[in-house]
Parts: C-alpha cells; structure tokens; sequence
C-alpha cells in the first residue's frame, strides 16, 4: 500500500488517536526498521529494533471490521517481527476502544503498563494509553 493509501484508511478508522497524515506515513516507511502487512481494507504497521517490535498501528475499513482482517493483520505483523529477530512485542491503545483491546486479549497481548492522559480526544478530553506486550518467543 502506498503512503496515500494508508492515510486514507487511516482517517476513515480514527478521530482518537489523530489520524496519521500521507507525509507521516511516508516517513515511517522510509525506514528500514519499519514493515507493513495488509490489504485495501486493512493494515498493520510495525518496526523493530533492538529485538523489540512494536504495532504502530493497525486500521480496517469500518465496513470491514469484524471479519478477521485485523485478526489476520496482527498474525502477520507477529510473523515479520519474528523473520526480523524480534522477540517481544508492545503497542499503546486508546483505554477507550473496547474493540481493539478484545482483539489484542483474544491474541495474547497483556496490559503491561498505562500512560496517563497520553491521547487527547476531539473536545479535549485526555484518555489514558494502554501499553500491552507479548512475547514472540
């Protein structure tokens, strides 16, 4: 997918975290660490450094959710963090989307520490990031 690509799905996913920009997208990809798996409707971005990977993001088209695509996305993201040589995972979520927190329970991410007031919503409001990990061992 191209950097326009993902921005579009991008912003049609998120209003909390922002939605990233083509030119953010563009520069992320640009690196050597960072990888992305996915399809039209569906992505994941991740990098890895050190041995520790880390979801940057993941987005499915609203029309698409709930039918396996980020389900997918995630056991990609794990197997090119894994070819990579990394041996953790970690990613920061919203402590609002419920959704996304169900599908990284059901995919054995574990809440591994909380970033107060990390996200800031539309009308202001400060949300909480859940940081989660999980071994790739």
């Amino acid at each position: 997918m191209t950097p326009a690509q993902l921005a579009t799905l991008h912003a049609a996913c998120f209003t909390t975290p922002r939605p990233w920009s083509e030119s953010e997208f563009a520069t992320l990809l640009a690196s050597p660490y960072t990888f992305v798996t996915g399809s039209p409707d569906a992505f994941a971005m991740g990098r890895v450094v050190a041995g520790e990977a880390e979801l940057l993001t993941i987005a499915t088209a609203p029309a698409r959710r709930r039918s396996g695509l980020a389900r997918t996305c995630l056991a990609r993201f794990d197997a090119m963090a894994r070819d990579r040589d990394a041996e953790i995972a970690f990613l920061e979520v919203s402590a609002e989307n419920e959704a996304a927190i169900a599908l990284y329970a059901a995919t054995g991410w574990t809440e591994r520490a909380r970033r107060t007031g990390y996200y800031t919503a539309p009308d202001g409001r400060r949300i909480d990031a859940r940081i989660l990990g999980k071994s790739l061992a």
